[in-house]
């Protein structure tokens, strides 16, 4: 078997402790919920927005169900999706791991290793600023991408960051 010893008395290398698994404990702030909705809602003025020009223009009625297809829509994700992605979304930060529950159709439930752990930054838009909201992005080594932590708090962003970051510093790895 590809030159691997597994004959009786052969040590096997020991495995790291298992990271436990259980749902990440904190959710987003509350004003995340605002700022989802206002990004639902300037999605409806990109998608809709020329439609109704044209509809305008044109006069069309299949413009015109088109219009009031792709508005009703974005409005209905508005009202909802952000409600659910507040109630579904989670995130925790351990001595371990960084863990994150993510997803209101596809469930994404992501533990990066502290000690894989190579950046750690914060983010904050025009509408997060308004809102005095962050996103937190864990970058590790993994192919998969990037950790972030949506709709912060910017205060309890910016204290996750630098604890992240004291963190990974005393952990003993070479994040690859």
């Amino acid at each position: 078997m590809d030159g691997v010893d597994i004959s009786p008395g052969t040590v096997r290398p020991e495995r790291p402790a298992a990271l436990p698994l259980r749902p990440p404990a904190h959710r987003a702030n509350p004003r995340a919920v605002t700022w989802w909705r206002l990004r639902a809602l300037a999605a409806l003025v990109v998608l809709a927005g020329p439609q109704l020009v044209a509809w305008t223009a044109t006069g069309s009625t299949w413009l015109g169900v088109s219009t009031v297809v792709t508005g009703l829509s974005c409005l209905a994700y508005a009202v909802i999706v952000p409600s659910v992605l507040y109630r579904i979304q989670r995130w925790e930060v351990t001595d371990q791991a960084v863990y994150t529950l993510t997803g209101w159709l596809v469930r994404e439930w992501r533990i990066a290793p502290i000690s894989r752990v190579q950046t750690v930054d914060t983010e904050r838009g025009p509408l997060q600023q308004l809102l005095r909201l962050a996103t937190v992005t864990v970058t590790t080594a993994s192919a998969r991408g990037a950790v972030k932590i949506t709709g912060l708090d910017a205060e309890d962003a910016a204290e996750l960051a630098h604890e992240l970051t004291e963190t990974t510093q005393a952990t003993p790895g070479d994040a690859t």
